[in-house]
């Protein structure tokens, strides 16, 4: 769906020079910093964001091991509620 946004022309400058510099369309550039705003301001998933390092540490069990199994609980739990 288009959109219609004003730059100024300093902004304009520094998005056409991003743009070369990421070898992609204006457009794109434009798409991709938008992704990343409204990221940041929803909050995302914290259970995406810390899946690469969910679980990734092992222990020959005891207190972390159960505190690792809680966590991911908490994690679940959460995303359900987005």
């Amino acid at each position: 769906m288009p959109k219609s946004v004003r730059l100024t022309p300093a902004l304009e400058t520094r998005l056409e020079r991003a743009a070369r510099a990421e070898g992609v369309h204006v457009s794109e550039s434009i798409r991709r910093a938008l992704a990343r705003h409204c990221d940041e301001v929803l909050g995302g998933v914290l259970s995406s964001k810390l899946s690469d390092v969910a679980g990734a540490v092992r222990s020959p069990g005891g207190r972390a091991r159960r505190t690792g199994e809680a966590f991911k609980r908490v994690l679940r739990a959460r995303g359900r509620r987005r």
